[in-house]
Order: C-alpha cells, then sequence, then structure tokens
C-alpha cells in the first residue's frame, strides 16, 4: 500500500498542477489531455481512455466504460468538470475499481476552485472487501 500512497501523491500534485495552469471552466477532455501531459513530464506511466469490459455469464460483454486513467497498472484516476461531486460519481468509482480488481481510485474535479483558488477537488476511494 505504500507505493499507491507515493502514486496518489504525485497524481495528486499533478492535478494540482494542471489546475493552477487552467483553472476551472474548461471542458473535462481539455483537463484529461493536460493531465497526461503533466504525468508524462513527472515520469509516470500510465493508459488513458482504458475499455472496462464486464463478464456475464461467462461472456466479456463490452459495455463501453471507459477509465479516464490507471495509472502504473494500480491506481484508477476519474475526472470530472462539473460544478459538484455527487454519490453517483463515487458509486462510478467503486463499479471500476470492483470491475477492474484495482484497490484505489481518485476522483478529481476540476471544475470548483477549492480551499485556496489553486486546488481541484480530490476524493481517494477504495472498495471494501
Amino acid at each position: 500500500m505504500l507505493l499507491e500512497k507515493a502514486l496518489t501523491g504525485q497524481i495528486i500534485g499533478s492535478a494540482i498542477a494542471v489546475h493552477r495552469k487552467l483553472g476551472p471552466g474548461l471542458l473535462e477532455s481539455a483537463y484529461q489531455a493536460c493531465l497526461a501531459r503533466e504525468l508524462s513530464l513527472r515520469n509516470l506511466p500510465f493508459e488513458r481512455e482504458v475499455l472496462l469490459p464486464i463478464e456475464y455469464n461467462g461472456v466479456r460483454v463490452d459495455c463501453s466504460y471507459r477509465l479516464d486513467f490507471i495509472v502504473a497498472g494500480k491506481i484508477i484516476v476519474e475526472l470530472k468538470a462539473i460544478d459538484a461531486l455527487e454519490k453517483i460519481h463515487e458509486a462510478q468509482l467503486l463499479t471500476y475499481l470492483k470491475l477492474s480488481g484495482l484497490r484505489v481510485g481518485l476522483l478529481i474535479n476540476f471544475q470548483c476552485r477549492g480551499p485556496e483558488g489553486g486546488h481541484p477537488a480530490l476524493g481517494s476511494l477504495s472498495p471494501t472487501p
């Protein structure tokens, strides 16, 4: 779990850097492209727009679930650019964690101004066993 803590710190630092440069008001896709660039600059390995199929009765079914990022093969990063995070967004991330078998996820909302006007809203979730 120590590796995940260090990684989440680096991912959060990357998101804060993007938010400080861009501020709120852009589309999620713009934040996603800029976060990808920031993760690259920090030499953090990631996959972007990862398809997440489900298995139903032994058959793989593509339901068009897409994870915004998987960082270092360990952490799901789900981005939003909305006025406020809702319980449904947490449920979405928990579902992604369950379906992927990963243990840690970050939910990052770039739309809000944060406590000092420079931080996105952040949430970290882990599924319960």
